[in-house]
């Protein structure tokens, strides 16, 4: 999984499109997209590669790296 930003919402879209194009110059199958006609958060599925585009607002907003990441072990207490 990647996780990018882009300035605007033209870009955040021209990011997208420009990877989606990518994959499929490497024979990525089946790629789907959600997301690119507003472009404030585009996810790319391309099966084994999931993108994730987004505005740095929207991006921070949903706060999805946190979601993703693993419990720091060292805020944890053993009884």
């Amino acid at each position: 999984m990647l996780v990018a930003s882009g300035r605007s919402h033209r870009h955040v879209a021209a990011i997208a499109d420009h990877l989606v194009r990518v994959l499929k110059e490497f024979g990525a199958k089946n790629i789907r997209t959600e997301g690119l006609p507003a472009a404030d958060w585009v996810l790319i599925d391309a099966g084994d590669i999931i993108v994730h585009v987004f505005r740095p607002e929207v991006r921070e907003f949903y706060g999805i790296e946190k979601m993703w990441s693993a419990p720091d072990m060292a805020d944890k207490t053993v009884h």
